[in-house]
């Protein structure tokens, strides 16, 4: 396995990374915005670290059981998450590219005063350098999604970045919004309700996609400063096969019609405190799993 994650495969030209230059400065700026939002819930811990908020059941069953388990979060921005995971008993890592992100997630971690979040650390790096940034440490979890790897512009790159985090028998998780659900754009029209339509790529081949937002996904003011970011398309083959080539073991992938939060006013909200299209809409994916693992030998 080691000669399928050396250094050349895991970094990313200087043309990609200056592009990334650019998200990090977008994150910086969206940081404040998403400390103050009721979408994060920041000023109330059990709000902002409640499990169910976060994960869906079936992820803690993909899992399994964390206590004693060395875990990094990857891109894990304002940490909550991570703190969730380590409320599940891991010694939790979480490694972000915002400087801003990064010292949030540190101020609510601090805010743990006892506990099994108590020890979460955080570390600023580009996902890319994360096997540098975290020196000799590796983990039997990487967990990452939810918003992550569109901001990636080499799929192949970040799999070797897992390889190379992970111990011989250690497992990526990655619950990630469906590249379906990244195609559908909502289309007014003079009848009730905006249909959705497929407005943009689910494969990649165009490369980078500037975008220019003044609010960000959070409810809050505007984004003051930095408002463009740069997003790839990455369609489920691709990272499969990126897994795969990496040397992972691809275990389980599954494909969720629910979000943790409704993307489209139409989606209405199920038993499980989840989200999803109503019932006249049709059923499709808007999130998968993946549980990869590395081999022992």
């Amino acid at each position: 396995m080691d000669d399928l994650v050396t250094d050349d495969k895991r970094r990313p030209d200087p043309a990609d990374r200056r592009l990334m230059a650019v998200n990090e400065a977008n994150w910086d700026a969206r940081t404040p915005v998403h400390t103050a939002s009721d979408f994060y819930g920041l000023a109330d811990d059990a709000q902002a670290l409640d499990p169910a908020r976060w994960f869906a059941p079936y992820e803690w069953e993909d899992l399994g059981e964390l206590a004693g388990r060395d875990l990094v979060h990857l891109q894990c921005h304002l940490g909550t998450e991570t703190l969730v995971l380590a409320g599940k008993g891991a010694r939790a890592t979480g490694l972000d590219l915002s400087g801003a992100s990064v010292a949030a997630a540190r101020e609510l971690a601090a805010r743990q005063e006892s506990g099994p979040m108590a020890g979460t650390r955080y570390v600023q790096a580009n996902v890319y350098d994360a096997v540098e940034a975290l020196g000799a440490a590796r983990f039997d979890v990487v967990y990452t999604g939810k918003g992550a790897l569109c901001y990636l512009p080499d799929l192949d790159r970040w799999a070797a970045v897992v390889a190379g985090l992970l111990r011989p028998g250690g497992m990526l998780y990655l619950a990630e919004f469906h590249p379906l659900l990244n195609s559908f754009g909502p289309t007014p029209t003079a009848e009730a309700g905006t249909p959705l339509v497929l407005r943009h790529d689910y494969l990649a081949g165009r490369g980078a996609i500037r975008r220019d937002a003044t609010y960000t996904y959070t409810d809050g003011p505007p984004v003051e400063g930095a408002t463009e970011s740069v997003e790839w398309m990455h369609g489920l083959g691709e990272v499969v096969t990126a897994l795969t080539g990496a040397g992972l073991v691809i275990e389980l992938l599954r494909e969720d019609e629910e979000l943790p939060f409704p993307r489209w006013p139409e989606m209405v909200r199920t038993e499980s405190g989840r989200w999803r299209l109503p019932d006249a809409a049709p059923r499709v994916p808007l999130l998968f799993a993946l549980r990869a693992r590395r081999p022992v030998a």
